[in-house]
């Protein structure tokens, strides 16, 4: 049993609210269960040096957590002074992740940030903040095209990420906080639309996996993230 009660293949109750920010590009709230995230988009008519007169727009993303995100208060990270580790990791995964959906040239050289702030976490946040990421993307798109920024559509396909991992001896879909500190092996899955892969992160927690639990997770993985693309659908309706 689940901590949740949920069924091993059954995903938290996700919503994607659409255009919650006044001054944003786009925005979008995600929840995953418990796990809130609030994402926003940024143009920025110019792109990084190494871009310059390519042609290539970019991609790219900030990611952080409030303070009472989780059940004890984090230090801010500008109060250190620097980011963490963990920060820097997560917010280059995430621009990664919705660059692979996105033809650059179409683009232009043009740059859009995504910003992805963890109003509340209870695990799962860089998939929320790339499912939710690709919402704010996709109607940033959306606007150049309807003004005539961009003539062609730079978005290929849809990206959506979902966690999966061996839990109580048992492969299991979407784990929550419960879940995720106590879990033999952990995975992020990043797929598109099609089930294309673009990135999985997984690792032995506290024990090793083999190859069929791989493919078993993997599988998990391409029916939790349709049922993300649905919900992005859903949100741009």
């Amino acid at each position: 049993m689940r901590p949740s009660g949920r069924k091993l293949n059954e995903p938290r109750l996700i919503s994607i609210e659409p255009n919650v920010m006044k001054h944003a590009e786009a925005s979008c709230l995600i929840k995953m269960g418990e796990t809130h995230v609030l994402c926003s988009a940024t143009i920025e008519e110019k792109t990084p040096p190494f871009l310059k007169n390519t042609g290539l727009g970019w991609v790219t993303a900030e990611y952080g957590m409030l303070p009472c995100a989780t059940n004890s208060r984090t230090r801010r990270e500008a109060a250190a002074g620097k980011q963490s580790g963990r920060t820097q990791e997560i917010q280059r995964l995430i621009g990664r992740a919705l660059r692979a959906g996105v033809d650059r040239s179409a683009l232009g050289e043009r740059q859009i940030i995504i910003d992805c702030d963890v109003i509340q976490a209870d695990g799962g946040t860089r998939c929320a903040s790339i499912t939710g990421g690709w919402v704010a993307l996709k109607l940033t798109v959306e606007k150049l095209l309807k003004s005539g920024t961009i003539i062609n559509d730079p978005i290929i396909d849809h990206v959506a990420a979902i966690s999966c991992g061996i839990y109580a001896g048992q492969a299991v879909l979407d784990l929550d906080y419960a879940e995720d500190s106590t879990a033999g092996t952990d995975g992020n899955f990043i797929l598109t639309g099609q089930n294309r892969l673009i990135e999985i992160q997984m690792s032995a927690e506290n024990a090793t996996f083999s190859r069929e639990e791989m493919n078993e997770l993997l599988d998990l993985a391409q029916a939790g993230c349709a049922t993300l693309v649905a919900a992005q659908k859903a949100a741009l309706t």
